[in-house]
């Protein structure tokens, strides 16, 4: 493995899932196979759980780790080809990631969608030219429409809680928001989910479908009680509109999961990848409540970060 930027990077999710879940057992048990090695995770963008989590991973393998902030700490960076950079911008991406895979044995790279131009952001850009420029094996922390480490995360998660031998009827809901977010968590659970032995259900109002390169196995529904009926596991995100890129499209605020609409569901364990806005997407009470396991999604981020690193390490480094 050179490079780690969807599931399709990956033979296959439930041989990924078990290594996870070994790994998770003894997480400290190949804590030597990244000495004397680097990652260096490079955020064009906030983060919180991906940053601990990934630094966290590499400490219990051995790595070295180095973060920087493109935002804050570094030279503005300009990313288009055959520009003459007479203007703000003070270092090409060529060398910045030409720079960085000197330093680095493995780079981790964040960078979200500016939601204005969707052929600029589904062209992942500034990913694609760190894959090209850096010379070293890289790790996507999210970029513009994806975000496989959550996913990934999520699969250990649902595998966690279902020991049975039927299909799980998994759900991906749609929430209200107060802001227009990226559809990137929504469309890599899905193509994640899709690759899963799952009954799988994307729910949302008229107008937030997802590209249908992520959706092509699962099922659609407009009407979300329906949708949640026997669900198993409800999975709660918002995104804004693809094809009316980067809008949000009325208000929709009943289509936030309370304990009611729990009620529908085969006692449904509920599952959301952070931040959240309480009282918004989701309620204290399905938050903070018996149903929610967003916390061992918090926690499995760490696994999931650790297994691809182990994998590259073996592989590349």
């Amino acid at each position: 493995m050179k490079k780690f930027t969807s599931v399709n990077d990956i033979l296959s999710v439930k041989d990924l899932v078990s290594k996870a879940i070994e790994i998770k057992k003894n997480p400290f048990e190949h804590d030597q196979i990244g000495k004397n090695k680097v990652l260096g995770l490079v955020f064009f963008n906030a983060s919180l759980r991906t940053r601990l989590s990934t630094q966290k991973a590499a400490m219990n393998l051995g790595l070295n780790c180095m973060v920087m902030n493109i935002d804050k700490e570094a030279w503005a960076i300009e990313t288009m080809e055959g520009v003459v950079m007479n203007a703000d911008k003070v270092e090409h991406i060529k060398e910045a990631a030409a720079v960085m895979g000197q330093y680095c044995d493995i780079i981790g790279l964040r960078s979200f969608p500016s939601l204005k131009d969707r052929n600029l952001d589904y062209s992942e850009d500034i990913l694609n030219k760190f894959i090209k420029y850096s010379g070293v094996p890289l790790i996507s922390l999210e970029s513009a429409t994806l975000h496989p480490l959550q996913s990934f995360a999520d699969m250990i998660t649902i595998k966690e809680n279902w020991n049975k031998s039927t299909k799980p009827k998994v759900v991906l809901t749609w929430a209200p928001h107060v802001k227009p977010l990226p559809q990137a968590v929504a469309n890599s659970f899905s193509e994640w989910a899709c690759q899963s032995d799952f009954d799988f259900v994307i729910t949302h109002p008229k107008g937030y479908e997802l590209d249908e390169k992520f959706t092509q196995n699962a099922t659609i529904n407009h009407d979300q009680d329906e949708a949640i009926a026997n669900a198993d596991f409800i999975y709660v995100k918002n995104w804004s509109s693809y094809h009316d890129y980067g809008k949000m499209i009325g208000e929709n605020h009943s289509w936030m999961l309370t304990e009611d609409k729990l009620k529908l569901t085969n006692d449904a364990k509920v599952m959301h990848c952070l931040p959240v806005r309480r009282g918004v997407e989701l309620g204290d009470d399905v938050i903070d409540g018996p149903s929610s396991i967003i916390m061992q999604q918090v926690n499995n981020r760490v696994y999931s970060a650790q297994t691809i690193l182990k994998l590259i390490l073996e592989n590349n480094v």
